[in-house]
């Protein structure tokens, strides 16, 4: 969607998180000019995510987390930044010492998770001066969400030192649900599904921003204009 009203030619390239390593992340998104790493659930594949995650700060690629994506970045930032190599989500590791990604507050004490998680449209506050408030041009949004999982409030001044904005929350300042990282070009995470709401005739704002973002990302003589569609006659 956001390609076209670009006038951009988007390449998608399927990659498996279980095939992205340390050692590997190069080879394999080295030819990338952005990287989207999508929503999920379970720890299958994480430590690829995350070091997608790493790759994508370490070289100043643009990145958009939807969801899960949000928050393997922040458990990358966690680690290689703060340095707390323990740094987790409760979902993949519920003894971690450092758990940057948690329950939403009223789901930690639920025996039974089954249809408790946070569904449906909630609205989010974006921060002015901020990608996101730039992506969107809105002081308010409604976005489509199905989480239980959420940025831990109590590590929030230790992720924002590290440079992490929180360039979106809920109305009450409660959630995170939006952050992106200070000084890279582009790169932001945000906890909702913004491929929901996203339409071929009306492209989500995430998704139109951070197309423009990976096409500056091209080598100057890649960055050609998409060729007008055929007509049909």
């Amino acid at each position: 969607h956001a390609g076209v009203h670009l006038g951009r030619q988007v390449a998608l390239a399927w990659i498996n998180a279980e095939e992205v390593t340390a050692e590997s992340a190069a080879a394999l998104l080295g030819p990338a000019s952005g990287i989207v790493v999508p929503g999920g659930f379970g720890r299958r594949g994480i430590e690829g995510m995350i070091a997608a995650a790493r790759y994508a700060r370490e070289h100043d690629v643009p990145y958009l987390g939807l969801c899960l994506g949000m928050q393997v970045m922040v458990i990358e930032l966690a680690r290689h930044v703060l340095g707390e190599a323990a740094a987790n989500s409760t979902e993949f590791d519920p003894a971690t010492p450092y758990p940057v990604i948690d329950l939403l507050p009223e789901q930690r004490h639920l025996a039974e998770k089954g249809g408790t998680m946070r569904l449906g449209l909630w609205p989010c506050a974006l921060v002015p001066g901020t990608h996101a408030a730039a992506a969107y041009g809105l002081p308010l949004v409604h976005e489509r969400h199905r989480h239980r999982y959420e940025l831990n409030n109590e590590f929030r001044e230790r992720l924002a030192a590290a440079g992490l904005v929180y360039s979106g929350l809920s109305p009450d300042g409660r959630l995170v649900e939006i952050s992106e990282l200070a000084d890279h070009s582009w790169m932001l995470g945000c906890q909702f599904h913004p491929e929901l709401k996203s339409r071929p005739n009306r492209p989500h704002p995430l998704f139109r921003a951070f197309v423009e973002a990976a096409s500056q990302h091209l080598p100057h003589s890649d960055q050609r204009p998409m060729p007008p569609p055929q007509m049909l006659v």
